[in-house]
Order: C-alpha cells, then structure tokens, then sequence
C-alpha cells in the first residue's frame, strides 16, 4: 500500500500532470508578464487606489450581509424540519450555478426602479439601488451567500446538538442556546464561510456589472477595472490581476488545514 502511494502509474501521471500545466501556466504567465520594475508606482495611481478600496469595502459590507442573513438560514436548514425544505436548500445553491450575468438581470427586475420591489423603494423612500454603490453590495452578496451558507450548514450538522439540549434543560432558551452554546462550537465554520463569502465577493464580476454598471470611483470594483484595463492599458490589467491572485492565495492558504487537508 505504501509503494502505490509513492509511485503513481504513467496512466495517471501522464494527464495529471498535464491537468496540473493547465492551472498553473496561466498562473506563472501572469507573474512572468508582470510589470515588477514599475509595480510600486502602478499600485499607487489613483484609479488603482480607488478600485481597490471600493472592493475591499463592498466586498466587506456584502460579507457583513451574508453573515446577517445566511447564519440564521443555514440554522433553519440545519436545524428545523419543514415542508420543502430540499426545495429551500437547492434555491439557496441556485447563485453557485447561475450565470452571474443571470443573477445580474434578476437583481435588475427585482430592485430596479421599475422592478417588483424597487418600484417600490423609489416611490415610498426614493430609493435608487441599481448603478450605485449599494447595488454593487447588493450584487456581491447574492453571488457570495450560498458560500456561507453551505459552510455554517455543514458546521451546525458536524456540531453535537446535546450540548444545546443540554442547555434548554437548564433553562436556555433558544436564542440564548444559540448564542451561547451553538455559536462558538461552530465558529469556525462561520469564518471559513465568512472568508470564502468575502473573496468570492471581491472577484465578483458579472452580476455587478449588470446591475451596477462599471462607474468609476463609485461601482467600479478590481474586477471590472481589470476588464476596462484591458482594452487600454494591458499593464495595468497585469497589477490589478495580481492583486487578486494574492488575495486568492492568502484566502487558500489561511484555510488550508480545513478545505484541503494540508499539514
């Protein structure tokens, strides 16, 4: 058994390592491209600056939203019997599938000024969502939810439900079991999703684009300046790419030990 682990046959090595090519060229074509004698004053320039505060913000916020709503819906997943609840759980996974385009479109006849519920918030408050900041939080977060959610779901299951029962014996009631008891034994789980939730929010391209339109200083975030560079300035694609890529780095690399089993 050990000798097969050691040695793997040429009929797997073979397209394995071509798998393995095909993910990583990509990756060093970027770093071999890169701009590095000009880098500094590249990530310096103002357009740089802005895009990268504005996602780091959105990205942030719309993580903050996840966690406001996606905690309490994975609980209910994971800890309550309903009809439909299959039906619940697969809409919940529907954004991880879905064209972000598609999700764009749907966020635009929801909360658009003449969607079902923009409509609405435009003539009661004069609300306004698509085309502004809001509405790249918005977009970021419909695509990023189900991340959370699938994590925390998969926590509250691996979590042992006696010590919660334990504490509704001795008098808890369930928002106080909840915070008290269940909270911090799947607290790790709820920063993994948090973390996964917030990068997928800052590589969110298609569904903000779509619903908040690529406006400069206001809901052009990396991904869409990287877009825009493209057709101007391929250096500056190249900075603002790499930006990302660290980040996606640092992301794998902070949760390893749980989502790749690494030592």
């Amino acid at each position: 058994m050990s000798r097969l682990r050691r040695r793997a046959p040429l009929v797997l090595a073979i397209p394995a390592i071509a798998g393995l090519a095909f993910l990583v060229l990509p990756l060093a074509g970027l770093l071999i491209r890169a701009p590095w004698q000009t880098l500094p004053q590249r990530l310096t320039e103002p357009g740089v600056l802005a895009a990268l505060r504005l996602s780091l913000l959105t990205a942030s916020l719309a993580t903050g939203v996840c966690l406001l709503l996606g905690v309490p819906l994975a609980w209910v997943l994971a800890r309550t019997t309903f009809p439909g609840r299959r039906i619940v759980r697969a809409l919940v996974t529907v954004p991880l599938v879905l064209p972000p385009v598609v999700g764009g479109v749907a966020l635009l006849l929801v909360f658009g000024r003449r969607g079902l519920v923009g409509e609405w918030l435009d003539a009661a408050f004069g609300v306004t969502l698509p085309f502004t900041t809001t509405g790249v939080v918005l977009a970021e977060a419909f695509v990023a939810m189900p991340f959370l959610v699938i994590s925390v779901e998969g926590a509250l299951r691996g979590a042992d439900a006696r010590y919660e029962e334990a504490a509704a014996t001795l008098g808890a009631g369930r928002w106080t079991a909840f915070r008290r008891v269940t909270l911090p034994l799947i607290a790790p789980g709820v920063a993994a999703g948090a973390v996964l939730c917030w990068a997928r929010a800052l590589g969110e391209f298609g569904a903000t684009i779509t619903f908040a339109g690529n406006f400069p200083g206001r809901t052009q975030t990396m991904p869409l300046a990287v877009y825009l560079a493209l057709e101007q300035d391929i250096d500056a694609a190249i900075v603002l790419s790499l930006v990302l890529l660290v980040v996606s780095v640092a992301i794998l690399a902070a949760l390893r030990d749980r989502w790749l089993g690494a030592t």
